[in-house]
């Protein structure tokens, strides 16, 4: 049975569709959005009971990356099916739960869980925000309390135009890589990465991405109204007198309970400034703990005390912690509005390795790790957007003791991936060019300490350890986390400099900035409200551009510039170009050439197509070996150059001399002396090492030498040695390959060949 319903609408110049009706029946809904040639699949399905004993809303976000749909096959010779979601398709999951997640009911304990898949992709339009649009468009017809729909669109700037839902190739071209997620009127989701754009610039960009989703929101609300939406129905529960007792008796302890926290929470909260996190957590401690002391005065029982102290304080210290900050300004440790937490910055605290940086603000505290690589180490990517490689890596790792927890150590999870990606946006617009500084480069975050964007402690930490480690960045970058305080209706706001712990409740914000003196480099946002306004979005990137450049001061003063010279424990590179038709002479038959270099060298070596050569290792001498090897092997020769080699085989007719490893030539007998030799062999032996000067290169590429009017040969001679009186000399010369190796015997019949001899 085929119940699909279709609704289509032009948006930003391409077709934009939304079915319905067709697949995945079973789900609570399920639509299929397509954009171009890219088409993803949108499930929701929400439990039909409460999930009991936990305290946040249980929403499951599932983005499925599958390589069908770029009609791949993983390149994997064991491993064909999809494993482990990849770094880009957990950001994407990530960034479409951000945007959702604000507009459900808070206090829900029913799992939801979003599963979005991509069936197609046509290399064109990216699927991330077709894949939002699709979520937003699931979830406003699943019939679930959920307060959308919501738009999203892609915000780029090429030769500082902006440019709505860019291709890929549009993509290379700009400066700027926005996301922009919103209802009508409001922002709810930021995503940007961007080259040092002015705020005044980005708060444009934020606007004109919030006119632009407008299309895709309106095609949404068509769908909303033609479709007639799940019904969601109750499940039946059977209600005894008892029960209905004990809520009753449930709702009359909770009422007393938030008349003794309305009355009491605020003089135990700011009796005095607590300016640690720890001191903050005891005092939340203090207001629970008196609260069961108050109730178990009135008589009531241990499991309704536990259940309004578990249920209640949290929801009470933040809303009471908003209300101080809106009407006094007044935050919890005693802070400005727009104050910093104190500041510390510290550069090559570590010995031996490459580059180290230690950045604390506050009780958060990151230090971040530099390796340096050989260009063969990149990463390998592969995925919808087909295969690449990736140089510059930057990894976050956040262990419990971190914040004072004993947790099993597991492996990377999304918020790990996520804050990992955020730092490395940051950095990548100020990092040297693969020709400027051919090193792969990976940077570890290590999260010590916890209390309030570790994230944007890892941009600043990482920032200090390329400076430390002679990596040539740019520009020193630095981020700071904003935050937001706000009544309901967000008739009252203020935004808060450097966000922590009990400041991220309900009605806040977590609006992270970061960049270097001169401009934005990567902004993530996410919201416990139903969207930001322009006005509050300009002044937090005013006020978050106040705070950076106050940052940065603080980390130029423990290194104002990378330094000059790279750590003697991180490996050398020398890169230098050749022709790109002359790589194969440099790799050789099965690799043979370059295989000789490296195991003679103990160097790894790089070759682009475009020529260019990068050789990498820790030894100086052998690295310079490698060089000056292969740049003989491409070199031309000119006649007059001189060379010191080795013979390398004796003919009647003369020497052959080794010049450079894959070329050597020719001496006739007549150029071993300035007298006449007889036959080669009398005179000099395979082995010797001998000077001689390139007299003609023939039309045949032949190298002809003599070792004659060089004085350092003149030991050769001082005996006459080989000296012949007779008359005549030896025959004509050979024909030889076009390396000038002879391989056949003297003499003028022998057949002509071609190519010749590689050492």
């Amino acid at each position: 049975m085929n119940n699909e319903q279709v609704f289509s609408a032009d948006w930003l110049g391409r077709t934009l569709t939304i079915k319905t009706g067709k697949l995945a029946r079973q789900a609570d809904a399920a639509v299929t959005v397509q954009y171009g040639d890219t088409s993803v699949l949108a499930t929701v399905v929400e439990a039909k009971v409460e999930r009991e004993g936990i305290d946040f809303f249980p929403l499951m976000v599932e983005f499925e990356e599958k390589l069908y749909a770029a009609g791949i096959i993983k390149g994997s010779r064991w491993i064909k099916r999809e494993g482990r979601p990849s770094d880009e398709a957990v950001l994407t999951g990530r960034m479409i739960d951000r945007s959702i997640r604000p507009l459900f009911q808070a206090g829900s304990k029913k799992d939801v869980q979003v599963i979005i898949t991509v069936l197609s992709a046509d290399m064109q339009n990216d699927y991330d925000i077709i894949s939002l649009i699709a979520a937003s468009a699931v979830l406003s017809i699943a019939g679930l309390n959920w307060r959308g729909p919501i738009s999203g669109v892609r915000v780029g700037r090429v030769e500082g135009k902006y440019v709505f839902n860019p291709t890929y190739a549009e993509r290379e071209l700009s400066d700027l890589d926005l996301i922009v997620v919103g209802t009508d009127k409001k922002t709810i989701m930021i995503e940007a990465a961007s080259k040092e754009i002015k705020e005044a610039d980005m708060l444009e960009a934020i606007k004109q991405g919030q006119n632009q989703l407008q299309g895709a929101l309106k095609l949404i609300k068509r769908v909303v109204d033609g479709v007639k939406l799940a019904e969601k129905k109750p499940v039946k529960k059977l209600v005894d007198q008892v029960e209905l007792t004990a809520e009753a008796e449930k709702a009359k302890v909770f009422a007393l309970a938030k008349d003794w926290l309305n009355k009491n929470i605020s003089e135990i909260l700011f009796d005095k400034t607590y300016y640690t996190k720890g001191e903050r957590k005891a005092a939340v401690d203090a207001i629970k703990d008196s609260l069961k002391q108050y109730l178990f005065d009135q008589s009531i029982g241990k499991d309704l005390r536990q259940q309004a102290v578990s249920q209640l304080v949290d929801e009470a210290v933040d809303a009471e912690v908003t209300r101080a900050i809106l009407r006094d300004k007044k935050r919890v440790d005693g802070r400005q509005l727009d104050e910093i937490r104190p500041l510390l910055a510290e550069a090559g605290i570590l010995p031996r390795i490459h580059g180290s940086g230690l950045f604390n603000r506050g009780e958060t505290q990151v230090l971040s790790i530099v390796t340096l690589g050989a260009p063969g180490l990149e990463q390998s990517l592969e995925g919808l957007e087909g295969v690449g490689t990736k140089r510059y890596m930057h990894h976050y790792n956040f262990p419990p003791f971190s914040v004072g927890e004993a947790k099993p150590l597991r492996g990377a999870g999304r918020r790990e991936i996520g804050h990992g990606a955020l730092a490395e946006k940051a950095l990548a617009p100020v990092l040297p060019t693969k020709e400027e500084f051919p090193y792969t480069i990976r940077v570890v975050s290590e999260t010590l300490g916890s209390n309030g964007s570790s994230s944007m402690a890892a941009t600043c930490g990482s920032s200090l350890a390329l400076m430390d480690a002679g990596a040539p960045i740019k520009k020193a970058v630095a981020g700071i986390a904003m935050g937001l305080a706000s009544n309901e209706d967000l008739s009252r706001w203020e935004v808060l400099t450097d966000l922590q712990d009990l400041e991220d409740g309900q009605g806040g914000m977590d609006f992270k900035i970061t960049g270097t003196a001169d401009g934005i480099t990567a902004i993530q946002l996410d919201t416990k409200t139903d969207g930001l306004t322009d006005e509050i979005i300009a002044k937090t990137l005013t006020q978050g551009q106040k705070a950076r450049l106050e940052i940065l001061q603080v980390m130029n003063k423990a290194i104002d510039k990378p330094r000059p010279d790279l750590s003697p424990y991180a490996p050398r590179i020398t890169s230098f170009h050749i022709e790109p038709d002359r790589i194969r002479e440099v790799i050789g038959t099965g690799g043979k050439v370059i295989n000789e270099i490296i195991a003679a060298t103990g160097v790894s070596i790089d070759i682009d197509d475009d020529g260019l050569v990068m050789v990498c290792g820790t030894d100086a001498a052998k690295c310079e070996e490698a060089v000056n090897w292969i740049k003989n092997i491409v070199r031309d020769f000119e006649p007059g150059e001189i060379f010191t080699g080795k013979v390398v085989r004796l003919m009647d007719f003369g020497v052959f001399v080794q010049l450079t490893p894959n070329k050597d030539g020719m001496a006739h007998v007549s150029e071993l002396a300035p007298y006449r030799i007889g036959r080669p062999s009398d005179f000099i032996n395979i082995g010797d090492e001998v000077t001689v000067k390139i007299i003609e290169i023939d039309d045949q590429g032949r190298v002809n030498l003599t070792l004659k009017d060089l004085p350092e040969n003149e030991h050769l001679w001082k005996d006459g040695k080989g000296k012949q009186e007779a008359s005549g000399l030896p025959g004509g010369r050979p024909s030889f390959g076009h390396n000038g190796r002879d391989h056949g015997d003297r003499g003028n019949h022998r057949p002509e060949r071609r190519g010749g001899f590689r050492r």
